[in-house]
């Protein structure tokens, strides 16, 4: 699952970056790409935070 999380954070990173070289950074595709990013990478701490609590 963790994998697969990775590569989604990572194919909508290189999206918002390709958007923001072509777009005002207030667009609404970029506005919800990035959303969409934040959402994955908070997922992505959670599991990481959850895993070390589990370690200890």
């Amino acid at each position: 699952m963790e994998k697969k999380l990775l590569k989604r954070i990572e194919a909508l990173r290189k999206k918002l970056n390709k958007l923001g070289l072509t777009h005002n950074l207030v667009d609404d595709e970029v506005v919800t790409v990035s959303q969409q990013l934040d959402q994955l990478l908070n997922e992505y701490q959670r599991i990481t935070y959850y895993r070390q609590l589990s370690f200890w």
